[in-house]
């Protein structure tokens, strides 16, 4: 099974999160992060929801964190150091992908994390639309955790959510299509 390390940016909305811990539970791959990933979810969520939705962040961090205890990855400071990227403050999850054996990088912010230097340490950069797309196609249980999370949202919500309308939302415009085209007649 597949390592993938999963930016703040993937775990921050909650919604994509879902849709990402359900992928890892159908064992389509296996989830790491940092405790600095996790604090930047939180501090995300304190800057847009305020102090009530940090408090949500925090206890949805815990719960995680419970369920998944492996997907925590330490590194060194020195290989945070050593590692080069166009923006040093996302030398840390460069350093969690290295250290905890990754595969690829889940991230919508592809430009702060190139190729030609993931590729030295043999990580795969990867956007959420790609690889649940991927997904899709290639796990027969996927469509199955897509679907129990847009029932999931929809009770939370109290009102309906299409799929294709739903997952554009979440930046993952051609995972809803291939889901709106297969629930086609």
């Amino acid at each position: 099974m597949s390592r993938v390390l999963l930016d703040a940016c993937v775990l921050y909305p909650t919604v994509l999160r879902e849709i990402l811990i359900g992928a890892a539970k159908a064992e389509c791959f296996q989830p790491l992060w940092s405790a600095r990933i996790l604090e930047e979810w939180a501090r995300a969520a304190a800057a847009r929801l305020g102090a009530e939705g940090e408090a949500v962040a925090r206890g949805e961090i815990a719960l995680l964190r419970a369920a998944w205890p492996a997907a925590e990855i330490r590194y060194s400071a020195d290989l945070e150091r050593e590692v080069a990227l166009p923006d040093a403050d996302d030398a840390h999850v460069l350093a969690a992908a290295i250290a905890g054996e990754a595969a690829e990088l889940l991230t919508f912010n592809l430009r702060d994390f190139p190729g030609r230097v993931l590729g030295k340490y043999s990580i795969l950069p990867r956007d959420p639309d790609g690889l649940l797309l991927e997904l899709y196609h290639t796990n027969s249980r996927f469509p199955q955790v897509l679907e129990e999370v847009r029932r999931n949202t929809e009770v939370i919500s109290g009102r309906e959510q299409p799929m294709r309308p739903l997952l554009k939302r979440l930046r993952l415009p051609r995972l809803g299509k291939a889901a709106a085209y297969s629930a086609s007649p």
